[in-house]
């Protein structure tokens, strides 16, 4: 088996049978053998029946609960027998030959543990396909955007543009979760996925661990894959800014020193402040309501309580946010 595609999805059966369309389109007339994953993570809106339905040929397992994106990945990275293994979002569509693609780049550099193709948005512009690793500087321009050259540069872990119009692979700290393709080899050394990481920063820790056993990291835009980005987290936009500090805080205890972890909650705390009264003015506004001000306020005091708590509090059963219930799908 040349490759094994894996999607782990909740509550986006369009968008995952769009996704699955492109996929079959991409690989059916191609020479790979292949197979493909779906992990369903308890999803209401009938996507496992949907992909039983219409794409007999994919094997898919129905969780009875979210089990998050790292654990419904593992599940079926346990499972799968190809050489190379694809984690392809659903929000995402397959252009030409993308995972052909892919493979013959992962066959040709052997040093090469991970990659990720060049992602757009559906209309074809620019998406940040790649990143270096958080820094400082990424934390503090997350709340403090001084000027857009900034967010869009290297201090914000962002590569030239130029890099992607080249035309040429590249490497990089991390691809962007929506799309990696992994050696099995490689894969078998570092593990799988980290658990603990309930949805965000789960492939930028997968990263940081292939780097440290000394496998590189690629971009590849020769391959080109489409991503709608964050179906199933805008429908709960609040609690993911809760998952998403939740995450990168793990992260940051998991990989990062002392002092990293103490500058990074300051920052944190004080631009969480700066939300709030940022909420607080559009709610005086009339821009939001003071139901969605609540929300708001409360998601933010939950984000500075993990600020205040000891290095490795973020790492612990509460840091998993399995008791949240909400996927991650881009």
């Amino acid at each position: 088996m040349d490759l094994s595609v894996v999607i782990v999805s909740w509550n986006v059966r369009q968008l995952l049978s769009g996704c699955l369309e492109s996929v079959f389109a991409s690989v059916g007339d191609s020479a790979l053998q292949h197979e493909v994953l779906v992990v369903d993570n308890a999803s209401s809106d009938g996507s496992a029946s949907m992909v039983r339905e219409h794409f007999p040929q994919v094997r898919v397992w129905e969780n009875a609960e979210n089990r998050g994106f790292a654990a419904g990945c593992n599940q079926a990275l346990s499972q799968c027998s190809g050489r190379h293994v694809l984690l392809l979002n659903p929000d995402t569509l397959v252009r030409r030959d993308a995972p052909g693609v892919l493979v013959g780049f992962m066959d040709t550099m052997q040093r090469v543990g991970m990659a990720g193709p060049r992602l757009v948005y559906p209309d074809g512009s620019f998406q940040h396909s790649a990143f270096e690793f958080p820094t400082l500087a990424q934390a503090f321009l997350d709340f403090f955007p001084i000027h857009a050259r900034l967010t869009d540069s290297k201090l914000n872990g962002r590569y030239p543009r130029a890099d992607y119009a080249a035309g040429h692979a590249f490497r990089v700290g991390h691809p962007l979760g929506a799309c990696i393709i992994v050696r099995r080899k490689a894969l078998e050394q570092v593990g799988c996925l980290d658990e603990g990481f309930f949805m965000y920063c789960e492939e930028v820790d997968w990263a940081l661990r292939f780097h440290r056993a000394v496998w590189r990291v690629y971009c590849v835009p020769m391959a080109e894959v489409a991503h709608y980005s964050g179906q199933s987290t805008q429908q709960f936009r609040d609690e993911m800014f809760v998952q998403l500090w939740r995450s990168r805080l793990r992260l940051f205890a998991k990989h990062y020193g002392a002092s990293y972890n103490r500058a990074v909650r300051i920052i944190v705390r004080g631009g969480v402040r700066v939300e709030a009264m940022r909420a607080r003015a559009r709610a005086r506004g009339g821009q939001l309501s003071q139901q969605g001000l609540a929300a708001k306020l409360a998601a933010y005091e939950r984000v500075l309580q993990m600020t205040r708590g000891r290095w490795e509090d973020s790492s612990g059963p509460e840091g998993s946010g399995a008791e949240d219930g909400n996927g991650r799908s881009g």
